[in-house]
C-alpha cells in the first residue's frame, strides 16, 4: 500500500494514547498494510500505528527470521513472567540503543486482520518486542524506561 514516515522523537504523538479499533474494515486493512510496507522499509524488527501518526491500537512484528510475522490489533499483555536486561533500539529514535528491563515471557492476546482473537506465548526476542510496541500503543518510548542510553556506534 504505503510506505509512511516514521516519527521521530520527540513528536508528540508518541506520548500519546492510542485508541481501540472496534470496526474491522478497509481502512484497518489499509492502516495493515502501511505498517508492513513501512517496517520493510526499514531494517527494524517492529512498529506501531502511532509511530507512522495513526492514534489506534495496531502493531506489526516481523523478527525477520523464520518466525511467522504477527499484525495484532487491540494487543493486550495478559500475563507476564520474570524479569530481565535487553538492549533495544527504536525507529523513532534512531542512532540509539538503550537498556530495558522487560519481562522473560509474556502472553498477548488480540486480533488479527480478520477480526480473530488470537493469543501468542512469547519469550525471547518476540516478547521483548510485544513489551516495546504495545509500549507504543500507550504513549510509553524505550526512553521512557531505559536504564542507559547510547550511541549505537559506542
Amino acid at each position: 500500500m504505503a510506505v509512511r514516515d516514521i516519527l521521530i522523537v520527540p513528536d508528540k504523538m508518541l506520548k500519546r494514547v492510542s485508541r481501540r479499533v472496534d470496526k474491522f474494515d478497509d481502512s484497518t486493512l489499509k492502516l495493515a498494510e502501511d505498517l508492513k510496507d513501512t517496517l520493510y522499509s526499514t531494517t527494524g524488527i517492529g512498529v506501531a500505528a502511532p509511530q507512522i501518526g495513526v492514534l489506534k491500537r495496531v502493531i506489526y512484528i516481523d523478527l525477520r527470521d523464520d518466525t511467522e510475522p504477527v499484525l495484532l490489533i487491540n494487543p493486550k499483555i495478559i500475563a507476564k513472567y520474570g524479569k530481565e536486561d535487553s538492549i533495544e533500539g527504536c525507529l523513532s529514535y534512531p542512532g540509539f540503543e538503550g537498556v530495558v528491563e522487560r519481562p522473560k515471557k509474556v502472553r498477548v492476546n488480540g486480533f488479527n486482520e480478520e477480526g480473530k482473537k488470537v493469543q501468542y506465548s512469547a519469550d525471547g526476542l518476540l516478547c521483548k518486542a510485544f513489551c516495546h510496541e504495545i509500549d507504543h500503543l500507550n504513549g510509553i518510548i524505550f526512553l521512557d524506561k531505559a536504564k542507559k542510553i547510547y550511541r549505537e556506534d559506542s
